[in-house]
This record gives structure tokens, C-alpha cells and sequence, in this order.
């Protein structure tokens, strides 16, 4: 084969698994989204509890402070919790 052709046939490859990712990753996204769209909604105490154990986790992992944990948990339980 010319090196022409190779490199169109080599191009071509690419492109196509190219093309083949991006749509079984469109296709992992859809399927993923529907499963949180479909699942059953958590209490409001599981949803709060779930809340408290991510923000504890950023605060270990420095990404906010103590205080910023304190005051974003009392905003939400009161959105949560309907008080808002």
C-alpha cells in the first residue's frame, strides 16, 4: 500500500472509534440520568443525612470550612425540611 493510503486508512480508524466512544458515552449518560430520574425520592431525613456525611467530607478534605458546612446544612434542612 502507499503511505497515503495508510495514513486515510489509519485516519479513518480513528475517526471511527472516535465516533463509537462518543456515543457509548452518550449512551452510559442517558442510562444514568434515567436512573436517578426514576429512582424512588430518599425522606427527607436519608436526604439530610447523605448531605452531612458530603459536607463532613469536604471539610476534611479542606474543600470548604466548618463554619461554611454549618451554615449550607441549616439552608438546606430548612429546604428539606419545608421551614424555608
Amino acid at each position: 500500500m502507499h503511505r497515503k493510503a495508510i495514513r486515510y486508512v489509519n485516519r479513518s480508524t480513528a475517526a471511527a472509534a472516535g465516533a463509537v466512544a462518543t456515543a457509548a458515552t452518550s449512551v452510559a449518560a442517558a442510562a444514568v440520568a434515567a436512573s436517578i430520574i426514576f429512582s424512588p425520592v430518599a425522606d427527607a431525613s436519608a436526604r439530610m443525612d447523605g448531605v452531612s456525611q458530603d459536607l463532613l467530607r469536604a471539610v476534611e478534605l479542606n474543600q470548604i470550612t466548618e463554619e461554611q458546612a454549618v451554615k449550607f446544612e441549616a439552608r438546606l434542612a430548612g429546604r428539606i425540611f419545608g421551614e424555608a
